[in-house]
């Protein structure tokens, strides 16, 4: 199953990064600029062809590569100083801009069309005042679902997984996250008898609860969510747009209140008095703990996921999507909007901006990035590990 989440998670982040590279792709030929090679994965290189004419034009070179980590289209003369025809260089201001804007707006359209699907289906409701068109929704709570089990628990010993729905405990109906840790805590240290539905089959197991939570990992060891669902019908791409811009605002919102707790915490481990050291190093794991990489994405998250079933791994989908969006818009070198915030400060100063200048900013910009990645990555391997 980890094997198989993982699988499914690489389909899916590629998917999401090629459908990124085809908005700038498509962008660029529609405005003159010619592409020179898309490619799914990153070299080295497995299998490449040309094609005359395509939809992307003329004399493209379309490539699969073997590492597995999203795509890429190399466009003709893609540097800001470039000016022959057919460069990206030459194109106007607005049309770069287009062209590079053009990725993020695919993963927000993509975002639209994944909650536009779910919204007609069944939308997870993950937030107190999400988004809906009072007069054609219907919210429908979908029952008590086991959303983790603790390693050595009674639960994990019993046999649950993620996505199991808990109907009864002893043969007493339980809906709610607060029914199951009464029953729990009332029947500490015995043996309870745990009715649950999988797969739509109905099944039964036993299990013996903890003595005690003082670790707060539960009596039973599950951590449990309750499913409330939105469905629409004739709002349901209202309801797409809606929730993206919500949850857009939200990333928005997280991203402040990280690099604010990142801050804020660094700045108190300096400080004489230990509380307000210990209150920094509280932010610090609070910021630690609100990231993932690309191993906690495709180590612990997509099995999990894939586990509790296709609307929870279709509301990841739509979040990682819009959140691939959210990130390329920030004006940090090497991503899309690093590279417009460089172009248009330039222009503005009226500045030539040279290739090797060019090259400069988004390498530095670029090493950065690979640092953040790598200390997210570390933080993962140790969430995992602990």
């Amino acid at each position: 199953m980890l094997i198989f989440g993982i699988l499914l998670g690489l389909i899916i982040l590629v998917a999401l990064v090629v459908v990124h590279e085809l908005g700038h792709a498509i962008v660029a030929r529609r405005n003159g600029v010619e592409v020179e090679e898309f490619g799914i994965g990153f070299p080295p290189r497995a299998k490449a062809w040309k094609r005359k004419t395509s939809f992307l034009g003329k004399n493209v070179e379309y490539s699969l590569n073997w590492l597995p980590l999203g795509g890429f289209v190399k466009l003709k003369g893609e540097y800001d100083s470039a000016d022959k025809k057919g460069d990206y260089g030459a194109a106007t201001y607005w049309q770069k801009t287009k062209i590079l804007l053009a990725g993020v707006a695919m993963n927000w359209l993509a975002a639209i069309v994944i909650f536009t699907i779910l919204a007609l289906v069944g939308l997870p409701k993950i937030l107190p005042n999400q988004f809906s068109v009072p007069a054609d929704t219907q919210l429908r709570v979908a029952g008590l679902q086991v959303a983790s089990v603790g390693s050595g628990t009674p639960a994990s010993e019993a046999g649950l997984q993620i996505g199991d729905e808990i109907l009864l405990i002893n043969g007493r109906e339980v809906t709610t996250a607060k029914q199951l840790a009464a029953e729990t805590k009332s029947r500490a240290g015995e043996t309870i008898s745990i009715t649950y539905s999988r797969d739509d089959e109905e099944r039964t197991t036993d299990a013996t609860l903890r003595m005690s939570n003082d670790d707060g990992k539960g009596y039973l060891g599950i951590g449990s969510a309750e499913r409330t669902e939105i469905r629409a019908t004739w709002s349901a791409p209202i309801v797409g747009v809606g929730t993206t811009v919500q949850l857009t605002a939200e990333t928005f919102a997280g991203l402040g209140k990280l690099l604010a707790d990142t801050t804020t915490g660094l700045a108190s481990k300096f400080s004489s008095d230990k509380e307000t050291q210990a209150e920094g190093q509280q932010k610090l794991d609070s910021a630690a703990n609100s990231v993932s990489g690309p191993i906690g994405i495709l180590g612990v998250i997509f099995p999990q996921m894939e586990q509790a079933g296709i609307k929870p791994l279709l509301l990841l989908t739509g979040i990682i999507s819009l959140s691939l969006a959210v990130m390329n818009s920030l004006p940090i070198p090497a991503l899309d909007g690093g590279r417009w915030f460089t172009m248009t400060v330039f222009k503005l100063r009226k500045k030539v901006l040279t290739k090797e200048k060019e090259e400069q900013i988004q390498g530095i910009g670029f090493m950065v990035l690979m640092g953040l990645i790598l200390l997210v990555t570390l933080l993962d391997v140790g969430k995992i590990i602990n």
